[in-house]
């Protein structure tokens, strides 16, 4: 939360967190997560606030396409030299790659 937070505040007021899924990737289907415009946001979307601790808040926004292969996922950050970054856990996957950033269901 606290690294998330961080990256929205650095990328300023009215850019929100879009994760998604697409097409591609050593298992199939690969995570997207990239900011954008909050006026990029569809009128489908999932928005989701969060409150990371020491106060600053974020949102994500996701499609509903997306939503159904991620639902559940978890995301965690890690600062390690090797296989630092952002980690995806992802309930739906029945199997994942080596890199940890595609998957199949």
């Amino acid at each position: 939360m606290k690294q998330l937070a961080k990256l929205c505040r650095e990328q300023g007021q009215d850019q929100v967190l879009r994760v998604g899924v697409r097409s591609g990737g050593c298992s199939g289907m690969s995570y997207t997560m990239d900011f954008v415009d909050s006026s990029d946001k569809q009128k489908d979307d999932e928005v989701y606030e969060y409150k990371a601790p020491g106060g600053d808040s974020f949102k994500v926004v996701c499609d509903p396409k997306s939503l159904l292969y991620i639902y559940g996922m978890q995301l965690d950050f890690s600062t390690e030299l090797i296989g630092g970054g952002f980690n995806f856990t992802n309930p739906n996957a029945t199997q994942t790659c080596g890199c940890g950033s595609s998957f199949a269901v």
